[in-house]
């Protein structure tokens, strides 16, 4: 290790979390921004073996649901992104946004932990021409949206028989449903082909907790012709006897999907018959169902031949 690594490590640095360069540029005429993940430099390792994988999430706080991820790169601490985002942010709105570019460390077992990040309010930059800076990554700011918490399950499927297994393993960290504090999680499988209901299977009822330990699996017959075709929904729900069953926050995976859902799904893809098992973060209900697109599942009488 270099002694500048060393001093990094001490925070002779502001943070000794890295750095971070990138681009912006706005296109008064199509009101767009483009920001450019140049690359990063010197960030803090994560993982034991004094490395770290790590992938950047860029999103502005105006618009909080639409956010961009670049690509996981293995076991680096210098990593070259090359990436470039395009974001439709109407002229009246740039002063009051902020661009938010978080780094984080893949890990497939575990939560993603935050590396740094960069705040930038737009209002304090000049974008009558384009930018291109470095800047040192913060200390996570604490004000991000509300946690729902996190379920892990594995995939695997065999394209030669169709079978498409969802083991749902647990889910940490639930969002507190009842008035007691606790809830009552179980969880939903739907599959959706061409954006229609198909199949549907739901675990059990865990009573009184937020880390519920299911251990359950779900088998589907897939034809290896419609896997392209088909998004897995994932809902944790509060089970309550009197009133309705709320849902707590759901994901989906599938060939639509983007960001760990999507990474997730190819891996299970390029890897048949291997169960994969990843945690991930619960998303709101109606983010999910917006993404999904879902049409009217009415069952019209087919005309006569």
């Amino acid at each position: 290790v270099q002694p500048e690594m060393e001093d990094l490590e001490r925070g002779a640095e502001p943070t000794g979390r890295g750095k971070l360069q990138y681009s912006l540029e706005y296109n008064f005429r199509a009101q767009e921004l483009k920001v450019g993940v140049k690359q990063a430099a010197e960030l803090k390792a994560m993982d034991s073996g004094g490395t770290s994988d790590p992938y950047v999430i860029v999103y502005l706080t105006s618009d909080r649901k639409k956010k961009y991820e670049t690509k996981v790169y293995r076991k680096t601490l210098n990593p070259v992104f090359n990436e470039s985002f395009t974001f439709l942010v109407p002229q009246a709105e740039v002063p009051e946004s902020t661009l938010v570019m978080q780094i984080y460390d893949f890990n497939r077992f575990a939560k993603h932990n935050i590396i740094g990040e960069v705040r930038l309010p737009l209002a304090s930059v000049s974008l009558q021409h384009v930018i291109e800076q470095w800047s040192d990554l913060a200390v996570a700011s604490k004000v991000e949206e509300e946690q729902l918490g996190e379920i892990c399950f594995s995939l695997r499927y065999v394209p030669s028989t169709g079978k498409l297994t969802v083991l749902i393993l647990e889910a940490k960290k639930l969002k507190r449903m009842d008035s007691d504090g606790l809830s009552d999680p179980f969880v939903k499988v739907h599959l959706i082909l061409n954006r229609k209901k198909w199949k549907k299977k739901t675990t059990s009822v865990k009573k009184n907790t937020l880390s519920p330990y299911f251990n359950e699996m779900f088998v589907f017959e897939v034809p290896f012709s419609q896997i392209q075709n088909v998004d897995v929904v994932i809902s944790v729900w509060d089970h309550d006897k009197v009133t309705k069953n709320e849902p707590i926050g759901k994901l989906f995976l599938g060939c639509r999907a983007t960001g760990n859902q999507l990474r997730h799904w190819s891996d299970m893809l390029s890897n048949p018959r291997r169960p994969l098992a990843q945690w991930h973060s619960l998303q709101p209900p109606d983010v999910v169902d917006k993404a999904l697109g879902l049409k009217s599942h009415l069952k019209l009488p087919l005309p006569p031949r």
